[in-house]
């Protein structure tokens, strides 16, 4: 455990250079939650009172803690795994003490740590001084929404993770990457929220671990579920995060298998 925070803060440290990345990213998702916040706020007042659940103060709360977020859980995904594997310094990795999963999965939530400072608690000021946003209704929403995001983190790193692995098998993998970050981003409740879609999608949603990565910490921070609903929303996520890790600890094994570096 003491390795595990050690490269934890590493990572937090490593990520802190890039202030000025904080900066603009912050801006971006400001000015982006004025115009997410105008459009879905229209549409609930076209709508009537509200739509599946959501009124005025609660989409807001979703506009809003969503564009914090959106530095926070990793939805573009990352690269450095996948370039490791196809030029074969991920054998490095494999001679480390620490388990190359364990070590990436730290660093992200480091990085995770800087862009919750840098641009998540700005970006939510933000909102909350021009906007009447809906409040977790308790404390205990409070606190699990924020497990909730720690797990949402876990949930997009190990999706990710496997998608990287694949260059194990297949030399060129950012086809497979970008495919992942559009599904993900439409399926997680990025642009709309996913009790907005059509029965059918909404199904087809909840069966995936996207809904985990943004929509389920956006449902408790929003107030929109409480009670024995959070207890749920946290049992899924975390199902999901322990099942992604376990996959792509098994494919980490399996392409390690495979593995061949020239020269040693």
């Amino acid at each position: 455990m003491r390795t595990f925070l050690l490269l934890v803060r590493a990572g937090f440290r490593r990520h802190s250079t890039y202030r000025l990345a904080l900066l603009a990213g912050m801006t971006t998702n400001s000015v982006f939650g004025f115009i997410r916040a105008s459009v879905l706020v229209a549409a609930v007042s076209s709508a009537g009172a509200q739509i599946a659940g959501y009124d005025g103060p609660t989409v807001l709360a979703f506009v809003w803690w969503g564009q914090a977020l959106l530095g926070v859980v990793n939805l573009w995904g990352f690269q450095e795994v996948g370039l490791r594997v196809r030029s074969g310094d991920i054998a490095v990795d494999f001679l480390r003490p620490v388990p190359p999963q364990l070590v990436y999965l730290a660093e992200d939530l480091g990085r995770a740590g800087v862009n919750v400072i840098g641009r998540g608690i700005p970006a939510l000021l933000v909102g909350a001084l021009f906007f009447d946003l809906a409040r977790p209704p308790g404390l205990d929403s409070w606190v699990l929404g924020l497990v909730s995001i720690v797990l949402a983190v876990v949930v997009a790193f190990a999706g990710t993770f496997i998608v990287n692995l694949l260059a194990f098998w297949i030399v060129e993998v950012r086809g497979i990457r970008l495919m992942w970050m559009i599904t993900s981003g439409f399926l997680c409740g990025l642009y709309v929220p996913v009790p907005w879609f059509p029965d059918w999608l909404r199904t087809f949603a909840q069966w995936t671990p996207f809904p985990a990565m943004l929509q389920n910490p956006l449902d408790i921070l929003s107030g929109r579920v409480d009670g024995n609903a959070i207890w749920t929303t946290i049992a899924s996520q975390s199902g999901w995060a322990v099942a992604l890790l376990i996959a792509g600890q098994a494919v980490l094994q399996r392409g390690r298998r495979r593995l061949e570096v020239q020269g040693g």
